[in-house]
């Protein structure tokens, strides 16, 4: 699991919101430990500004799986990357598409560049209005991207 990029250890719920809130994007994601059961992960996803949590388990047959929406068959998988590749395509049984990975690596960057106060609110229990204005700036970003890239691509 460590040499996953999107494994962020034993972060804690709260620190794990705390990071997709700050990435702000619908479709982000990471995993980290789980905080009530030893030798369980969370895939966390969020959308509409709410996260959601997926538990991650390895089988005695060393295959993984994860507890998804009630219905959905439970699929197994013999490497952690097949199970995230996997759920990067919609209709798997979780809230969205897992669309943008929040990598622990990037993660040490931003934290390093902006210290956020620990007694701040997290964004996912702000209100609508910054969420929203959190989504308009993380969607500008995106388009200056792509119409970079474009560029590139014709140039």
């Amino acid at each position: 699991m460590e040499k996953l990029n999107i494994y962020h250890g034993p972060i804690g719920k709260e620190e794990g919101e705390r990071r997709l809130a700050q990435d702000g994007r619908d479709g982000c994601y990471l995993v980290r430990n789980s905080d009530s059961v030893p030798g369980v992960y969370c895939l966390c996803v969020l959308s509409n500004g709410y996260v959601y949590t997926y538990r991650l388990h390895k089988d005695d047959a060393g295959t993984w799986a994860a507890e998804t929406t009630p219905g959905v068959q439970k699929r197994y998988f013999r490497q952690i990357k097949n199970l995230i590749s996997t759920f990067q395509r919609p209709g798997q049984g979780i809230a969205m598409p897992l669309l943008y990975p929040v990598t622990a690596q990037s993660r040490a960057q931003t934290h390093t560049e902006a210290q956020t106060p620990s007694n701040s609110l997290s964004p996912t229990h702000s209100s609508p209005d910054s969420y929203l204005q959190q989504r308009q700036l993380h969607a500008a970003e995106g388009q200056k991207n792509r119409n970079k890239k474009e560029r590139q691509a014709v140039g």
